[in-house]
């Protein structure tokens, strides 16, 4: 019972830190005039460089009409295009618009001062703790036995 509680509070903290750490983020991407998942849509972008849009959506775990929405918005503002694959016409293919990818690195610039500014208000010990409870969580959460 006690490995339970024990569980169930590191899961609510989890949470409390995820959502905290979301709104961290939320406030980087409002001030470049991008919503939240736009800004998740270019995080996978900038990743994967080019995908089809089925991929995007199972990556974000949203229909493809609601991507197809996101991404409408976003082409209209010049930050993605996308295009037709010459072997097969019905596969469309999404990549970060090139004239975009300066702003897009000034938007990660942002996040990572961002991170790193509120990673400085704890002491070295802090921040030990910080990286060996991740790490933990990592490698709990890549453990496929479990």
């Amino acid at each position: 019972m006690d490995a339970i509680n024990e569980s169930t509070k590191v899961a609510n903290l989890f949470q409390e830190v995820m959502i905290l750490f979301k709104q961290r983020m939320n406030k980087v991407f409002e001030d470049s005039g991008i919503t939240a998942i736009q800004g998740m849509v270019l995080r996978i972008l900038s990743k994967e460089k080019r995908i089809k849009i089925t991929e995007l959506s199972s990556k974000l775990s949203l229909p493809n009409s609601t991507v197809s929405g996101i991404l409408d918005r976003l082409e209209k503002q010049g930050i993605v295009v996308r295009e037709r694959s010459q072997e097969d016409r019905r596969v469309v293919y999404v990549s970060i618009s090139p004239h975009f990818k300066e702003m897009h690195q000034v938007i990660r610039e942002n996040l990572t001062r961002n991170i790193k500014n509120v990673m400085n208000q704890g002491t070295s010990e802090d921040l030990n703790n910080i990286y060996q409870g991740l790490n933990t969580l990592k490698k709990l959460l890549n453990d496929p036995d479990k």
